[in-house]
């Protein structure tokens, strides 16, 4: 049960966006929750060869892993070109473009939590080398509070509670309302 296992709250920093949190999302095994400003075309190392990680999320959607991404704008040329490799995404990633998104979740089997400042691109969480990377800070944890208000937070906007008030709709492209 939940309440066996124990609390954890891990710092994470810079480098270890990568190493720690995008790995991390290979091992779901029900669910994977991403919730980010900013998507770019993001890699990730399979064996010895860099791959996009959308074709880890198509593999976890092969799977039967529900994964969900709400993100705030269009992502560019080369994120659609890979998108377009996998076509298990068009109609098993579930997504939800809202301009209002700033927000930056993961949210692994709705048991772990990152929250942070990383966004899915390759400065951000994924793995550019040193001297490219952003200055990143986050927590990731399995405190029950946290997750639950994490996924409070990423439900509440994927249902649209939001958008009754929103000033921003003549952005938004995929309206949830």
């Amino acid at each position: 049960m939940l309440e066996d296992v124990p609390i954890f709250h891990r710092y994470i920093r810079d480098e270890e966006h990568y190493s720690q949190i995008l790995l991390r999302a290979r091992e779901v095994e029900k669910t994977l929750w991403i919730g980010t400003a900013d998507i770019k075309d993001v890699f990730v190392m399979r064996g010895k060869k860099a791959r996009p990680f959308l074709g880890e999320i198509a593999d976890l959607i092969e799977k039967g892993v529900n994964v969900r991404l709400i993100h705030a704008k269009e992502p560019g040329p080369n994120f659609r070109k890979d998108f377009d490799r996998y076509p298990v995404l068009v109609e098993g990633l579930e997504r939800v473009l809202c301009p209002q998104v700033h927000f930056k979740l993961l949210i692994f089997d709705l048991r772990e939590a990152y929250l942070g400042s990383a966004n899915l691109t390759g400065a951000g969480i994924g793995m550019k080398s040193d001297g490219k990377r952003n200055f990143e800070a986050g927590l990731w944890t399995n405190d029950p509070a946290l997750v639950s208000a994490a996924i409070a937070q990423f439900d509440s906007v994927w249902m649209g509670a939001p958008c009754g008030t929103c000033r921003r709709k003549a952005f938004c492209g995929d309206s949830i309302l």
